[in-house]
């Protein structure tokens, strides 16, 4: 956890610096916006702004916004005036701490800021084994790939690798790929001199550079346009990186983990994703088996989630009960762990009574997850047509053109006048296209006898 205080209430603010290194938290400080962005450009980075409410909060949430940097502001005065701590809120502060600080109150901001309540809880055998591994590689430098759909707690696990590595004092960045626009990305690695594009107002420090010594996360790196994973190979191999705009290489020192929702060997195969890349980045591959997959862990998950959200919430913390319990076993929780914490985290605020009931297990909406359910055949179909979107997201046209070709000839036992007629193109066109195949080393069907093909059903 990195903690920048901006402002020059040097005694209360030397206060919540104490308090906030007794929490583990690393301090830096900056007299003003200017001396904060300075720091910020400069590498040290930020989890947490802690900025004192006299100066201009709207100012620096709009030099953060400008130059692309995330960091969360809290805003401190001396006085609890309501009417500052409003103001605050509106030019862009997440919250707002009188001063002098309450110890309790520091430590509750820099926990929901870091994060730290994400506990790696598990008690199924099958995510047993995945956390294991990932306590045996824990301790090298190898770089590693977590793996999984979304939701299942892939960067969760990442955090659960640095902290029993080496490098766990040191700093753990994390960048998404698939939220940062292409031609920022770059930048946001690997940092940029001075008038390098336009608004590159100051010299920025990438992601690399701040992270070394550390432990840098790729989040859903198969997002990350194939042109920048050149630049990303060279930079792993090497452990050099070039800053947008410089001209010469900066030595960093990092261990490498990516995650992906993504089969990145299909990726491989469409071209999307580097194979050299894919090599560096799994030496060592974390599989996160989905939810349902893992129902020992439901349950545990669910009651973690009660406790998390009835402290945080100050409601009296219940018990799920048998009924409830049944529901939550019961669904198959296609947004994984995510989704199972937002439903627990609705089962908190709306449970009546002694426990927790199926009343209170509801979908967003409203309705109780047991009864929200489609009937058995559209719910079959349902997931059948997602298979198939599934199947063609992330393919190309000609990929899937392809397939589609040699499975209708394959249906037609090679007959290719049958097959052109059921596709609704020229036989022709189908010989052009079976040729090109061919040229690429793709086994074609042989050529079927015509009528020996099978009856196609009636419909109706």
């Amino acid at each position: 956890m990195r903690l920048l205080i901006v402002g020059t209430l040097k005694g209360q603010l030397t206060t919540a610096t104490k308090i906030a290194m007794e929490n583990g938290a690393t301090v830096t400080h900056a007299e003003d916006n200017e001396q904060a962005m300075r720091v910020l450009r400069g590498g040290k980075g930020a989890d947490l702004l802690l900025v004192d409410v006299a100066l201009d909060i709207r100012d620096l949430v709009m030099r953060l916004e400008a130059e692309h940097i995330h960091a969360p502001i809290v805003a401190c005065g001396i006085t609890n005036d309501a009417r500052a701590a409003v103001a605050a809120i509106h030019a862009g502060a997440k919250e707002y701490i009188p001063l002098p600080p309450e110890p309790e109150l520091i430590a509750a901001v820099l926990a929901a800021v870091a994060n730290d309540s994400r506990e790696l809880v598990y008690r199924d055998e099958a995510m047993g084994r995945v956390i294991k591994l990932a306590q045996q590689i824990a301790g090298s430098d190898a770089s590693v790939m977590i793996t999984g759909e979304s939701g299942t707690g892939k960067e969760v696990l990442a955090r659960y690798v640095h902290t029993r590595s080496a490098r766990a004092k040191r700093p753990f960045i994390s960048i998404n790929c698939a939220a940062i626009p292409e031609h920022l990305l770059e930048s946001e690695l690997f940092g940029h001199e001075k008038g390098a594009f336009t608004g590159a107002v100051a010299r920025r420090i990438g992601k690399f550079e701040e992270a070394t010594g550390g432990t840098l996360l790729l989040d859903e790196i198969s997002e990350m346009d194939v042109r920048l994973q050149s630049k990303l190979l060279r930079a792993i191999q090497e452990r050099v990186i070039d800053r947008v705009g410089g001209t010469k290489p900066v030595p960093v020192d990092i261990r490498i983990i990516a995650t992906s929702n993504r089969n990145l060997a299909d990726a491989v195969r469409d071209g999307t994703f580097r194979e050299d890349l894919l090599f560096r980045l799994n030496v060592v591959n974390l599989k996160i088996p989905p939810l349902r997959d893992r129902p020992a862990d439901i349950l545990e998950l669910a009651q973690h989630f009660v406790k998390k959200y009835a402290d945080a919430n100050g409601v009296p913390l219940r018990p799920i009960s048998v009924d409830a319990r049944q529901v939550l076993t019961a669904n198959r929780w296609q947004g994984n762990v995510r989704e199972l914490e937002n439903t627990m985290h609705r089962a908190v605020l709306m449970a009546q009574g002694d426990e927790i009931g199926p009343d209170a297990i509801i979908t967003p909406d409203g309705d109780r997850l047991d009864l929200a359910k489609t009937a058995p055949a559209v719910a079959h179909a349902t997931f059948a047509a997602e298979q198939v979107t599934r199947a063609l997201v992330g393919r190309t046209v000609a990929d899937v053109e392809r397939d589609l070709i040699l499975e209708t000839l394959k249906h037609c036992l090679g007959n290719r006048t049958h097959a052109a007629n059921i596709l609704g193109i020229s036989i022709r066109t189908l010989r052009n296209k079976l040729n090109e195949y061919a040229d690429g080393g793709i086994p074609i069907p042989p050529a079927g006898v015509p009528g020996e093909y099978p009856r196609m059903p009636a419909m109706g």
